[in-house]
């Protein structure tokens, strides 16, 4: 018993105990929520619009302290006026009433605007070389500062940040304000303003001068776009610094005038650059259906030489298209316009039924004028395959140029409209190098549209053409043909699995269909997309086209849809398909990432 007792007396000690530390904890919440909590509240009424919005933000919030509270009643009246003051109301009637119940206090403010001030007299003189600038004639023609208009401060100092804005712009380097004021006349309801800018001289490009020699001076020259004793305009300059950038030879770039350096009226003009590493290394695990799990390593030297040399060798490991590329290349002129480039490449690949390896140099050159890019090319090509028991090995020898152009606005990977467009032409010719007289065209379209919020369409189209000389299909490698099916293309099909097909005989009365690729290629695709929130948007589709020899064209089509999540490096698309017009259908599972672009 007396066990017992003792237990009982422990347990409700422990009650006790739990029950204080309970009240406690409360007890500290309600100070905690009570030091938190607001200690006056108010409301200001008579005003609407820009006057109501402009008193509240100068007044801020509601205090949350006695002392801050104190603060807010003695400054309420003067805030006030500030804040309609600013907007040219300088003789409010502003009425203050308070009730101090505790703990929590109201103040009312009852405001009355009363006149505004209106603005009479505008004096505005721009002095030295600004005054026959162009651009500042037509920022004298928006000031938005109009006789008989309400006075409006903000409008006023807005206009002041323009003009020094456009001065430093626009090369005035020792440009000041001689005289800015506003002069309000409250009981006259009137207000003079009075603006004088003396710009001083406009100053011109000087030379360049670059802190270290990492760069030829002849390509450092076709990045500028400006030349020495072109006047002064900061635009170009951040277009000068950003094209430095664009090149990926520099780790950072900065451009900047050398004002106290000026001389007459020229001032130099400062490049820091730093060099990029010299080397980096990129590794890349990924997987998608058309070439299954893949395993890459890149090299890249962004800058080999102070003449902006550079190369790229990448190593991929897959399953069905192991390969290897290395690219050299040179500016000729220009390194972001005018660029040679050296390639060697090998490559194993399945087309339709024919497993092909490709070893492959050239050389091509690339140049960009505006939207277009033209591209003229040299390659030799050595495939080699087997259809129908035979083992071919030939050498094509391929003269080629291609012009592509793009425009699209928004995201660069995600594109709310755009359209591209690339045609590719390559001949070959028994007596040049190549095993057969052939002529091959592509072209590629791509649209991008969003016609409403939230909904998009995209659609593509690809066409081919192959032609040779003697007809005899055999001697075309698989490279050269036209083959359908995958995630670029006929999304309900498999990787490459359509193009022409032929009948083999296997012996003992069995017959094999291969595919072996066609002539011709047809195929378009039309995506609906609707965005749920801003990364995640869902996908219906229909694709269709064929590969095929001339004159057989025989139409395929795949229907699905698919989730689409929006990363900084493109879409990552997941997508189902259907082969309907298959007599047995499946269903395709795609993986993919990257722009439509």
């Amino acid at each position: 018993m007396l066990v017992a007792d003792s237990r009982i007396k422990r347990l409700q000690v422990a009650v006790i105990s739990c029950a204080f530390r309970c009240c406690l904890l409360s007890l500290f919440c309600l100070v905690c929520l009570s030091v938190h909590a607001a200690t006056l509240e108010y409301t200001v009424s008579g005003l609407q619009g820009k006057t109501e919005r402009n008193v509240l933000a100068f007044l801020g919030p509601a205090p949350q302290t006695n002392p801050e509270r104190l603060n807010f009643l003695v400054s309420a009246r003067s805030k006030v006026e500030q804040a309609l003051q600013a907007l040219g109301y300088y003789q409010p009637i502003i009425d203050l009433q308070t009730q101090r119940s505790e703990p929590v206090w109201q103040l009312e403010i009852a405001v009355d605007l009363g006149e505004p001030v209106r603005i009479r007299d505008i004096s505005i003189v721009f002095l030295g070389s600004a005054a026959n600038d162009e651009a500042f004639t037509e920022l004298l023609g928006n000031t938005n500062l109009v006789s008989a208009s309400v006075l409006n401060h903000g409008k006023f100092d807005a206009f002041r940040k323009r003009v020094l804005s456009l001065g430093q712009q626009r090369g005035y380097l020792d440009a000041e304000i001689l005289q800015s004021r506003v002069a309000v006349r409250a009981d006259a309801g009137t207000a003079d303003i009075e603006f004088t800018y003396d710009s001083g001289k406009r100053y011109r490009f000087g030379e360049v001068v670059q802190n270290e020699a990492l760069l030829n001076r002849e390509l450092l020259d076709a990045l500028k776009p400006f030349q020495q004793g072109d006047f002064f305009d900061q635009a170009r300059l951040r277009e000068y610094q950003n094209n430095l950038q664009r090149t990926g030879y520099f780790s950072s770039v900065i451009v900047q005038p050398l004002r106290l350096l000026a001389r007459q009226d020229e001032v130099p003009i400062e490049v820091k650059l730093h060099a990029a590493n010299s080397h980096s290394f990129d590794v890349g695990i990924g997987y998608s259906t058309d070439t299954e799990e893949r395993v890459s390593l890149t090299w890249r030297t962004p800058r080999i030489n102070r003449y902006g040399h550079s190369q790229v060798t990448r190593l991929q490991y897959s399953p069905v298209n192991p390969s290897g590329r290395f690219t050299y290349s040179i500016p000729v002129y220009d390194p972001l316009n005018d660029v040679v480039q050296l390639w060697a490449r090998t490559e194993e690949n399945e087309y339709g039924d024919l497993d092909s390896q490709q070893d492959e140099l050239g050389i091509r050159r690339e140049i960009r004028k505006g939207q277009w890019i033209y591209g003229y090319s040299l390659r030799d090509l050595n495939e080699s395959w087997e259809v129908l028991g035979v083992n071919s090995n030939d050498e094509y020898l391929l003269l080629g140029g291609s012009l592509s152009g793009r425009v699209q606005s928004g995201s660069l990977v995600n594109p709310a409209s755009g359209f591209s467009q690339l045609y590719t032409l390559e001949a070959g010719n028994e007596q040049l190098g190549s095993v057969v007289d052939l002529l091959r065209l592509t072209a590629e379209f791509r649209v991008v549209l969003t016609p409403w919020p939230r909904q998009r369409f995209v659609s593509r189209a690809e066409f081919g053409v192959v032609e040779i000389a003697n007809g005899d299909r055999f001697e075309l490698a698989p490279s050269l043909n036209f083959f359908a099916g995958g995630s670029q293309s006929i999304r309900g099909y498999a990787y490459q699995s359509l193009g022409n097909e032929i009948v083999v005989d296997e012996g003992n009365g069995r017959t094999k269909t291969l595919v072996v690729g066609g002539d011709r290629l047809v195929t378009g695709s039309l995506e609906y997309q609707y965005y749920f929130t801003d990364v995640w948007r869902g996908a219906l589709f229909v694709d269709g086209g064929d590969a095929f020899d001339e004159g057989e064209f025989d139409a395929n089509y795949g229907v699905g849809f698919g989730v689409h999540y929006i990363t900084p490096v493109g879409a990552v698309r997941v997508e189902l398909a259907n082969s309907v017009s298959d007599e047995n259908p499946d269903w395709y599972l795609h993986l993919s990432i990257g722009a439509e672009f």
